[in-house]
């Protein structure tokens, strides 16, 4: 415990001292939900979902890609470790697990990742978001902490079997907007042609999204009642909770095969 509190806080000193990488993570989204809200301020309320205006339905959509862009880019610390050769002191270190070092980076990772959450949860408010009763809080926060965890799982995983940083950067850059466009993020799923319904019902984004989506829209809620329907079926809240955890639980296994490959 004493060794991923020591480790966080390192990356906590390290954000402190430059938060430049913190401020673009809140400017980006925002910029999204303000200019992205703005191009269809005036689209007719019931067009995507009923007496639901497109500000209200993107910023579930911005909410989920903010967590998703923060976590996706967390194994850059760690990479960049890798690459001025602080990871290689820390592997000689007497460390009792050196999984202490991914703990350490996903516990960052999702407390940084809540940070830039939160700013976008308010300016919804602020742009006429309804806010969420106390019940639903609880499982807003938990689909976050779901998506942010595993894909931080995985982006750890790519820092260590990619060679540098230049890499990890170009395919955050290629696979970022890919999965944002490929979701429910902007459009509903009967928006979208056949072919790209299909890469929505795949992509997990989807369903964090739509999770959301339907804790902000419901006031009574529950967790078998249908909040996205699919080619092959209807899913609700309580599969998507599932949906979640066994990904994480996937993007853990994947990470732990990949250390002892790495490490030992």
């Amino acid at each position: 415990m004493q060794e991923i509190k020591a480790l966080t806080n390192r990356l906590f000193l390290q954000i402190w001292r430059r938060p430049a990488t913190l401020m673009a993570g809140i400017i980006q989204p925002l910029l999204w939900l303000i200019l992205f809200g703005g191009l269809f301020y005036n689209a007719p309320v019931n067009l995507f979902t009923i007496n639901t205006s497109y500000n209200c339905f993107l910023s579930s959509g911005i909410i989920i890609f903010t967590s998703f862009t923060g976590a996706l880019n967390s194994g850059l610390p760690l990479m960049f470790d890798r690459e001025f050769g602080f990871l290689n002191r820390l592997l000689t270190a007497p460390l009792i697990s050196r999984t202490s070092i991914i703990l350490a980076s996903a516990t960052f990772m999702t407390f940084i990742s809540l940070i830039q959450v939160i700013f976008i949860v308010v300016a919804s408010l602020l742009m006429g978001n309804s806010p969420l009763n106390s019940d639903s809080t609880i499982i807003f926060a938990l689909i976050i902490l779901l998506i942010t965890v595993g894909v931080t799982m995985l982006s750890l995983a790519l820092s260590f079997t990619l060679p540098g940083h230049i890499e990890l950067l170009a395919l955050i850059l290629v696979i970022n907007l890919p999965f944002l466009f490929s979701s429910t993020a902007l459009a509903p799923l009967y928006f979208m042609p056949p072919w790209l319904q299909l890469i929505a019902s795949l992509n997990p984004l989807s369903y964090a999204i739509e999770g959301t989506r339907y804790l902000y829209s419901s006031i009574h809620w529950n967790f078998t009642e249908c909040v996205i329907k699919i080619s092959w079926g209807d899913v609700c809240l309580g599969q998507i909770i599932i949906l979640l955890i066994v990904l994480d639980i996937a993007a853990a296994y994947i990470v732990a095969k990949i250390l002892k490959a790495k490490l030992n």
